[in-house]
């Protein structure tokens, strides 16, 4: 580019410039080719030397796999332009590209460009203009989607509703212990984990283990953690690595 504004500059002048922003192993490699050629060199020679030193054998191949580990992430532009870039090493073209963008796309891409167009393109270019149309629908879509969601007054995308979900019981429910609580509650509680009494629940706990456990009143006194009750605790083994009895 910069070469560009000059278009009268020497073929000798060019590969000096090019000198100036040469480093490290290149730089070795420039000097080896002027002593080589004795400053005889032209500018189209140079660069097919230069090109052919420093070509990437893998580059295609490095750039097939990557094209096939392209995801689409919920940007169909950015899906595309990605793509289009590892393109121009891979060269991949036909059924062969087609199948690398379907495996990528959501169902939803796919249901909208198979709605859009009935008939398949039967070109690379036509196929990836329908895949981008229909990309932008959907996504387009989403966008309505949350904003009609949003206008409805209900919680925005992301964000849990604040309002307490048992305001209207006037005490506090979910903080009883499952033996306060109705046989119907029981039941919707979870009534396979659950033990009738005290002993039931710490069947099969140490003594020792016990004691530990009864010390943080947050914790479970059946296996250790916090996170649920004794009565309610499911696990096969305490804390500690003691097995304990199935929950019945």
């Amino acid at each position: 580019m910069f070469l560009g504004f000059y278009p009268e500059t020497g073929d000798q002048q060019k590969i000096a410039w090019v000198v100036t922003i040469l480093s490290d192993t290149a730089l070795v490699w420039h000097l080896q080719c002027l002593r080589e050629l004795k400053g005889n060199d032209t500018w189209v020679n140079y660069v097919a030397a230069i090109q052919a030193e420093y070509r990437n054998e893998r580059e295609a191949a490095d750039a097939q796999l990557k094209l096939g580990q392209l995801k689409y992430q919920g940007s169909i532009p950015t899906y595309l332009t990605e793509l289009r870039a590892l393109n121009n090493f891979a060269k991949a073209t036909g059924e062969g590209l087609r199948e690398k963008i379907d495996l990528a796309m959501p169902d939803s891409i796919l249901d909208m460009r198979f709605n859009q167009n009935p008939d398949e393109a039967t070109d690379d270019e036509g196929f990836m203009s329908a895949t981008y149309r229909a990309g932008i629908q959907v996504e387009k879509k989403k966008v309505l989607k949350a904003a009609r969601e949003a206008s409805k007054g209900g919680p925005a995308p992301g964000k849990k509703d604040d309002k307490p979900k048992n305001e209207k019981r006037g005490d506090d429910w979910s903080k009883k212990r499952p033996e306060q609580r109705s046989e119907k509650t029981r039941e919707w509680w979870g009534a396979r984990n659950h033990r009738a009494s005290k002993k039931e629940a710490l069947k099969g706990v140490p003594q020792k283990e016990q004691e530990a456990y009864f010390r943080n009143r947050d914790d479970c006194w059946r296996w250790g953690p916090p996170g649920h009750k004794r009565f309610e605790c499911f696990s096969f083994n305490t804390l500690q690595g003691t097995t304990l009895p199935k929950a019945p």
